[in-house]
Order: C-alpha cells, then structure tokens, then sequence
C-alpha cells in the first residue's frame, strides 16, 4: 500500500476539504420541508397520544364482559353475648356480567366509532401541520425575493442620487431634485428593512412548521395535480374530508347512545362465586346469580335518554354543518387559484408595460424632457409590480395546495412523500382485545417501540 508523507497527506486533505466547502449547499426541496414538518410536529404526537388513548377505550369496553377476580382479606372484632373476639378471612372472589340487554356491546360499539372518529381528527391535524409547512415554505421563499428585490432598489437609486448630484454640482438640476431622489433612497432603505424583518418571521414560521431554520430554498415544485372543476372537487372532499367524515363517525355514536340509553332501563344478569379461608382453617364457598333493575331513579334515567336523543340531534347538525363548510373551503380554495392566475397574467404585463415607460422615462429626463420625481415614479411602480407578481405567485402555490387540503388530500400518503407513516391500526390491533397474556404483552410493546413511545 502506498503511504503519503505527512505533509503531501495533509495538503491532500486541505485540497479535498476546499472542494466540498465550495460545492453549493443543496436547496431543500418543498418536499423536504413537508418531511420535517410531518416528523417533528408535537401536534401530530398530541394527537396519535389522543388516538392511542381511545384505542384503550375500546380494550376497556370489551374488558367489562370479563370476569373480575379479587382477593378479600378482612378482619372483624366481635363482641356479644354469645361470643366476642377478633375473627380473620381471606377470600378470592369472582364475578361475571351474564346479560345485560346490550349494554356492554353499546359500550363497545361506542368506544369503536370513538376510534374511527378520532383517526379522522389525526387526519385533519396532519393537513393542518402540512398546509402550514406548505405555507412557511412559500412564505420564506417570497420574503427572500422581495428582500433582494428591494436591495437591488437601493442600489438602483443610491446610483440614481449619486447621478442627481453630479447633475447638481454642473448645474444641470435643482438642489430640489436632489432632494427628491434622496428622500426615495431613504424610503428604498425603509422598505428594505421592512423586507428584511418580514424574512426573519417567516424564518421562524418555517422552524415552527418544520423544526429547523430555513437554509437555501430550491424552486417551487410542479404544481400538484388538481381537478378539472369546482364541481369534481366538491365530490371528492364529500367523500374524503376528514372532517366530514369524523362527523360521520360521530353521528353514529349518538344514534348507539340512544339505544344505550334505553337498555339502562333493562334488567341485569350477574354471576358470582367466592372461596373463603377462614380463621381457624375452615374453609367456605359460595357461588350466585343475581338479577336487578332500576325501578326508580328519580328521573336520571328518562334524562339520559331525552339528553341521548338530543345530542343525536347535534350530532346530524354538525355534519350537515362540515359538509357546507367544507364545501365553502373548497370554493374558496378554487377562488383563490383562480385570482391568483390572474394577477400573475396582469402583472407580467404590468411588469412588461412598467419596464418600457421606466426605460424611456429615464432616457426623456437625460434630454430634459422629465423631471427627477417621473423617473423615481416610473422606478416604484416597476419594483411594485414586481413585488405584486413575487406574492401573487406565492399565493397561487398556496392555493393549489389548499385545494387539496379542502379535498382532504393533503396527506403524507396521499403526496407519496416516500417515508415511513403513522399506523394508526397498529396500536389499535394490540389492545383491541384487551391484551392479558405475555403474548399479547410482547407484541404491544414492539408496537410501543414501533413508535418510539416505549
């Protein structure tokens, strides 16, 4: 093997270490912004915590079909005519809900829409996290070019002023022109600094989206691929929407509560049997059944069903309210794509239209024919227009991707952003049974490792 000196090594070393300093640092992409955003959202931890913990609602319902064992130890000082003293058990005792008109599996029934209801409320907060990176992302990219497009107006009339006064030291303007193009060098600084404070917030609206600071930001992707209308569109967020479909969930669970309701009035069958040790070592069993009703309450009864019924009602008011609301996000999000495409198309020709009367409004003050003020006016509406299409073109990839989440697209799956997702089954299939035995033990948690949360 050949060996280096230590100084031919080294400048080796230096040589290679220069090449990749100079290498240009890779652009993030929008879609390793979404990345970040998806893994490093705390919302999206909150809430698959909020999803696992439903999940565990449904174990308990099935839970209650059990039998429950208990020891008993007790102790009882006695002390009447016929004897008196401190007499000592131990029991284990068991029992077992037989029948109950429904209740239990209400229960359960319940606790599974819950479920469904609550993946649905993961989803919605995944769009938000995602709509809110997809914003970020955009938001940084027009900062960082509105803040070089008004350093490049600070240049522009800085060399504007410094023209005017050679033009005044000749004699060829006023003091008052000079003046003028001063004051706008002045308010070209200010909005420069305005630009500049507008980018460190949207730095830190990307670090809250993603977790990070923004570094070079690659160009905006292709646009998303987007329904032919408004009309198909509307369908598919009809069907897709979490929201919606969360409402769905929930409907259900009201329309089950009502007939929970109505079984509590029902009868109850239990069984239960107890093996006791007593002090002294005699020992006893004893095994039962029992049946109960409520013949009166009160009122608590008829109120849990009258308080079922009208909360089924909210519950199919609250979906047909998503479903206009979503409806109207949908319309809303076509609008928006549809003003954005048209104030990119007016202000290209403004752009156009503003670059030709600057040119010549120039050329006219060299001959005389213009004053200072016309050039510094044709100078502003050209760094407006500019700075019109910067945000109409930010808005415009906002809107596509607001369409999506008003569809309920918007999702890790749904842009194939090629990493692992979030299980929701997962949890779910290991607790869904109520798991006892080591078995069931061990799979829950290689889920729990599965997800970071053991």
């Amino acid at each position: 093997m050949t060996m280096f000196p230590p100084r031919r090594l080294f400048a080796a070393l230096l040589c290679a270490a220069t090449v990749l300093a100079a290498l240009p640092a890779r652009a993030e992409t929008l879609a390793d912004a979404l990345i970040s955003a998806y893994k490093n959202s705390n919302l999206l931890e909150q809430n698959r915590a909020v999803l696992r913990a439903a999940d565990e609602d449904v174990a308990g319902a099935i839970a209650a079909l059990r039998p429950v064992l208990q020891w008993v130890a007790s102790s009882n000082l006695v002390d009447n005519t016929q004897s008196s003293g401190l007499s000592s058990s131990l029991s284990l005792q068991g029992q077992v809900m037989l029948y109950d008109f429904g209740r239990s599996q209400f229960g359960i029934d319940i606790a599974k829409e819950s479920v469904l209801a609550t993946r649905q409320a993961l989803v919605g907060v995944e769009q938000s996290v995602l709509l809110f990176a997809v914003q970020a992302y955009f938001g940084v990219r027009s900062a960082v070019e509105n803040v070089s497009l008004n350093e490049n107006s600070v240049r522009v009339v800085g060399e504007f002023v410094r023209a005017t006064q050679d033009q005044f030291d000749v004699g060829e303007v006023t003091r008052t022109d000079v003046a003028q193009a001063e004051a706008r060098l002045a308010a070209a600084r200010a909005s420069l600094a305005a630009a500049e404070g507008a980018l460190a917030s949207s730095r830190e609206a990307y670090k809250a989206a993603t977790g990070h600071y923004p570094g070079p930001l690659a160009m905006a992707p292709r646009p998303p691929a987007l329904p032919r209308s408004s009309d198909e569109a509307r369908a598919v967020a009809q069907r897709n929407h979490p929201a919606i479909l969360q409402a769905q969930h929930q409907a259900k669970v009201s329309d089950i509560q009502i007939s929970l309701a109505a079984a509590q009035r029902m009868p109850e069958l239990t069984g239960s049997a107890a093996l006791t040790r007593n002090e002294g070592g005699t020992d006893s069993s004893a095994i039962g059944i029992e049946v109960n009703q409520t013949i009166f309450s009160g009122g608590a009864l008829s109120a849990l069903h009258r308080k079922a019924i009208a909360g089924r009602d909210a519950s199919r008011a609250a979906l047909l309210q998503s479903s206009v609301t979503i409806m109207q996000g949908v319309g809303n999000a076509w609008a928006d794509i549809e003003v954005a495409r048209a104030q990119i198309s007016a202000t290209e020709r403004q752009i156009e239209a503003a670059t030709i009367a600057y040119e010549g409004v120039r050329e006219e003050a060299k001959l005389g024919a213009r004053t200072t003020l016309d050039v510094l006016d044709a100078e502003q509406e050209l760094l407006d227009a500019r700075a019109t299409k910067i945000t109409a073109e930010a808005n415009l990839q906002v809107a596509n991707y607001s369409l999506l989440a008003s569809m309920g697209l918007l999702t890790a799956d749904h842009l194939t952003l090629g990493i692992p997702t979030y299980d929701p089954e997962a949890y779910y299939n290991a607790v869904k049974d109520a798991p006892v035995t080591s078995v069931q033990g061990k799979s829950l948690d290689r889920v729990l490792r599965a997800i970071g949360r053991n």
